[in-house]
């Protein structure tokens, strides 16, 4: 978290800071020079983010062990027939959409110290309880649990995520946090080899010991997690009174005021037709993600070259390099300020490894599709974290934010239902369904995603046209300056705000004149 890429923002020198900014603070909040902000930035960096990408960590690796425990026996010792095994991966996914947009919701309401750490210890213990199971339909009740417990976990921690840090620092914060679930895929794999050797011990099979061992860990993580977890900036404890005004000013002036729980803000979400593009782009991107990390191990197994214990093993290295590639593609996204072209560039990649798959028989070409596999593996994750920070830095204000943002979770998860059901015993070794219908999802990631990149720089530049600013400008120190004298005549004239009180100007979030989309 210390690494000098973490906060690679460019900073101006302090004497021209302090002039820009001179009436950007109320006059009990200390200014912050650069020096200080990137303190503040790190002091939060090391509170939240650590100790979040561990609960995703595990959070991931519990919903997708079942893939490792299929290697190591699940089906013949339940005595799964048929497609039963897919309908236990659907079960999870149709509880696990229940909850997304009303849990950034009650996020608000509820205190995150209480809401995250309540939520995992219930999925823990969901998850330890499935490795008592002896049939099909104690599985599908232990799964369709673990799905509602979970559910929460990811949309809560995104929207929690983006309401500490500013637009232009959030992605590489939520990629750090997502990227746990690639370090899952490959930590997942390591651990799963190591439980199935545990095999016959308490006369319990291998896959009794994923589920318990890792069920267990999360149930530890949950009850320790209070005393970890922090609640909003306003709210929060470890930092002094006077820092967390400087946090709450320093994101007011980027995406504005966090204002009070309306319903408006709920319903703007939904009449925002971009909010329905992201939907669409983020089910794009999750079709193929939960696909390549449910089945992974079974298309490694079907080349017909590896034991099964090899083939767990050899899920890893794709995930090793989704993780690289996450990082570095978050560190130049938010440098940059661009998100769309990352998404268009990623999901290209992922068409091209799809095509490879459909293209060449795996079994004759082992080596062929494994490649084919880093291409897909490495190519969708970043443009989760992408994605995700894309949605949360144009929505505005908070409320509308948290809405939206869960919008896109139950949508885009939906796509967890899609890929339980397109990979069928009777398809392998070439899979065309599930290979084919990957293919057609990023391809409409990677279209949608041009799409709205080119839609959002022209309404970038038709405000810019009205407004007499850049975009550069309005997200950056001279927007924070307009920000903080907005209600003085000729800004206000300028910017279409005549007459407007705080809260009329704070209703019209991302729609203002004075905000400025990232594209």
């Amino acid at each position: 978290m210390s690494s000098p890429s973490l906060h690679s923002d460019e900073l101006q020198n302090e004497k021209s800071y302090a002039t820009v900014h001179k009436e950007q603070l109320d006059d009990d909040v200390p200014l912050l020079t650069p020096a200080e902000e990137k303190r503040l930035t790190r002091k939060i960096d090391y509170k939240l983010v650590p100790f979040l990408s561990l609960l995703y960590l595990l959070s991931f690796l519990d919903r997708v062990n079942i893939g490792q425990a299929r290697l190591d026996g699940l089906e013949k010792d339940l005595g799964l027939v048929g497609n039963q095994y897919s309908v236990t991966l659907v079960i999870f996914f149709v509880s696990y959409v229940a909850l997304e947009v009303p849990s950034n919701i009650l996020l608000k309401k509820i205190r995150p110290s209480r809401f995250i750490p309540t939520i995992m210890i219930a999925w823990g213990i969901v998850m330890t309880l499935m490795s008592l199971v002896t049939n099909y339909t104690g599985l599908l009740i232990a799964r369709f649990f673990l799905g509602l417990t979970e559910s929460a976990l990811f949309p809560c921690c995104c929207f929690y995520l983006v309401s500490w840090y500013k637009r232009s620092e959030s992605n590489l914060r939520i990629a750090i946090f997502f990227s746990s679930a690639t370090l899952s895929g490959a930590f997942g794999g390591i651990l799963a080899y190591a439980l199935s050797r545990m095999h016959g011990i308490g006369g319990k099979p291998g896959w009794f010991w994923i589920f318990a061992i890792e069920g267990l860990m999360t149930f530890v993580v949950g009850c320790i997690a209070p005393w970890m977890i922090e609640d909003f900036p306003e709210d929060c404890k470890f930092l002094t009174p006077t820092e967390k005004a400087q946090v709450v000013r320093r994101l007011e002036h980027d995406v504005g005021k966090a204002g009070e729980f309306r319903k408006v803000h709920i319903f703007n979400a939904f009449k925002d037709w971009r909010t329905y593009i992201y939907m669409l782009i983020y089910i794009g991107v999750a079709e193929p993600l939960y696909s390549l990390a449910l089945f992974t191990p079974t298309i490694i197994s079907e080349l017909g070259v590896f034991t099964r214990w090899q083939s767990q093993l050899l899920s890893t290295p794709p995930y090793f390099l989704a993780f690289l590639v996450t990082m570095v593609t978050a560190v130049y996204s938010d440098k940059l300020k661009s998100r769309g072209w990352f998404n268009v560039f990623f999901m290209s990649i992922v068409v091209v490894g799809y095509a490879i798959l459909l293209g060449v028989n795996p079994v004759e070409k082992p080596g062929v599709a494994y490649f084919a596999l880093f291409l897909c593996v490495a190519g969708v994750a970043p443009c989760i974290a992408n994605t995700i920070t894309w949605t949360g830095n144009n929505m505005a204000p908070v409320l509308k934010r948290g809405t939206g943002m869960g919008m896109m979770f139950t949508l885009g998860n939906s796509g967890g239902i899609i890929s339980s059901l397109v990979y069928f015993t009777q398809d392998k070794p070439r899979y065309f369904r599930g290979h084919g219908i990957g293919l057609g999802f990023a391809a409409m990631a990677a279209l949608l995603s041009l799409f709205l990149r080119f839609n959002l720089a022209a309404e970038n530049r038709r405000r810019n046209e009205i407004t007499g600013t850049t975009t550069e400008e309005m997200q950056g120190d001279k927007g924070a300056e307009i920000m903080s004298r907005i209600h003085e005549p000729e800004l206000a004239r300028r910017f279409g705000l005549e007459g407007m009180t705080d809260l009329q100007i704070e209703e019209l979030g991302d729609k203002s004149l004075t905000f400025r989309y990232y594209v």
